[in-house]
């Protein structure tokens, strides 16, 4: 046995079963492994950036990771922005990283580079296996890895002759540790905390604490002690529709942001960071909640929020509360797109269990208000602000999801270009994903935060902002990567390409001209 087939055995043998993959020379032998493998569903993205976007979307929904094959350290550097992405979302993620022999380094091909200080820029784990004896036991340490709550990234790199080389052997696998255990002292100021009467208490929501279960318990406690429940403005999966919270985020914006927070003086932090802004801007504070405010971690990211608030609920007595009623949901709107139209329509339209990937940008942060009386669903979002994900996030939860669920990408049209090639991998997979984008022919979001920073753009920053000369014609790049495709120009046209689309078991895409 030979490397490569000792790391394919040994991950299929600790559950890796999906490989989304982009291979070069140096993964010949990984990829001839997988032919003799049976149990190892394989892949193909057309740019590593889709590779790792797709392995984030496939843990958001499977709950477990799947592995990349990426090609020495150029191809894991194009991956690497939705491998941070990826890293602010939580997901476990295995990267393999074909990489130059161990005697053919010292010549410096064209294609040697610093692998592992690149992977060390998104990773948790990284490692470098030397002997073919070794990649089995090193492919159980990094599945082992990225298996730690909530989720990590683990890089393991293999140089060519590791996996060529005979010797190799399959590992058993390695126990994952368990979650950091919450301390009582710290249920306890919670729940004091909560007691205080006269003070305004916030309880923000992040990660694993804005699932179903943790939802139910927060609510209970939120009734019981006439506290506030929000959730972060970024998640990586949040719970909604009828029968979950009709929770609303932290704005994006610094004023709104502060406006809404200042009230509380005390802020329970469940998974999630005290918030701050996603940049800085002349005049304003970084932190968005009162200098004043009591700022109390109840659980980290690193440890189990569904424990942490069942201790909460016990110490304060707290009796189950039902979800509060979403009311009648809205129907289809009419006329020209606007957000709300848009979300009214969304949520008139979308399938029961759907999986909406949202990278609409500045277009959508107003979409939470208009859907929650939408059917259940999972609202996955752009989680570390690297623009890209929201097609390739899609196609990997459609795959996780086993072809089962509708996967409905908001997609704006300027960060669609940097993961077009997602579109093609929809289509060789025929996955049932409905693409709405959001043409709008320009850098929205960087026209607002010129605003912010107190820029004015000329002629010469408007060009850099523009994407309408030459206009970019979806209906043709959706066609040209196997996708069927249309435009809409009104909400009535929009949700009938809607009801259409869910009716195919193929990808579609809606130009939606905003």
């Amino acid at each position: 046995m030979n490397g490569a087939k000792s790391l394919v055995a040994t991950l299929l043998k600790s559950g890796i079963d999906t490989c989304f993959a982009n291979p070069g020379t140096s993964e010949m032998h990984f990829v001839a492994a997988l032919d003799e493998a049976p149990g190892m569903r394989c892949v193909l993205g057309l740019q590593e950036n889709v590779v790792t976007g797709m392995a984030d979307g496939y843990f958001r929904i499977a709950g477990k990771p799947a592995c990349t094959l990426l090609h020495c350290g150029p191809g894991l550097a194009n991956g690497l922005a939705n491998l941070h992405n990826a890293r602010r979302a939580r997901s476990g993620i295995v990267n393999i990283i074909g990489d130059q022999a161990t005697y053919h380094r010292p010549y410096d091909a064209p294609l040697t580079a610093d692998t592992e200080g690149l992977a060390r820029t998104v990773s948790a784990w990284v490692h470098t296996s030397l002997r073919a004896q070794d990649v089995g036991r090193d492919a159980a340490a990094a599945v082992q890895a990225a298996r730690k709550m909530p989720g990590q990234i683990a890089s393991l790199i293999l140089p060519s002759d590791t996996s060529w080389d005979d010797g190799g052997e399959v590992a058993e696998p390695l126990q994952v540790t368990a979650p950091e255990p919450i301390e009582s002292a710290v249920v306890l100021d919670a729940a004091r905390m909560l007691k205080n009467k006269g003070h305004d208490t916030l309880i923000l929501l992040a990660g694993r604490a804005v699932t179903p279960d943790a939802q139910a318990l927060a609510w209970s406690i939120a009734k019981a002690t006439s506290a506030t429940l929000m959730a972060d403005f970024v998640n990586a999966n949040v719970a909604r529709g009828r029968g979950r919270l009709q929770l609303e985020r932290v704005p994006y914006g610094t004023d709104l942001a502060i406006e809404t927070l200042k009230r509380f003086t005390q802020i329970i932090l469940v998974g999630a960071k005290a918030p701050v802004g996603f940049f800085a801007y002349p005049g304003k504070p970084s932190m968005h909640y009162s200098p004043s405010a009591h700022i109390h971690v109840l659980s980290r990211y690193d440890q189990d929020p569904v424990m942490a608030l069942l201790a909460l609920v016990d110490e304060l007595r707290a009796p189950p509360a039902p979800i509060p009623d979403a009311g009648v949901g809205l129907d289809v709107a009419r006329g020209a797109p606007t957000p709300e139209g848009l979300a009214q329509t969304l949520a008139a339209l979308m399938p029961e269990g759907a999986i909406v990937s949202d990278e609409s940008v500045s277009y959508g942060r107003a979409f939470y208000r208009f859907t929650h009386a939408a059917p259940a669903h999972d609202w996955l979002h752009l989680a570390g602000g690297a623009i890209g994900d929201g097609l390739p996030v899609a196609t990997g939860a459609a795959l996780a999801a086993n072809r089962e669920r509708r996967v409905i990408s908001l997609q704006a049209d300027g960060s669609a270009m940097y993961s077009l090639q997602s579109l093609w991998t929809q289509a060789r997979e025929r996955l049932p994903a409905t693409t709405i984008l959001l043409n709008n022919r320009r850098y929205n979001i960087l026209i607002g935060e010129y605003k912010g920073v107190g820029a004015t753009p000329g002629k010469t920053a408007s060009m850099m902002l523009d994407l309408g000369d030459p206009n970019l014609d979806w209906v043709k790049l959706a066609n040209g990567m196997g996708v069927e495709a249309a435009q809409a120009l009104t909400l009535e046209h929009l949700a009938d390409l809607m009801k259409m689309s869910f009716r195919q078991q193929a990808p579609f895409l809606i130009e939606l001209m905003i």
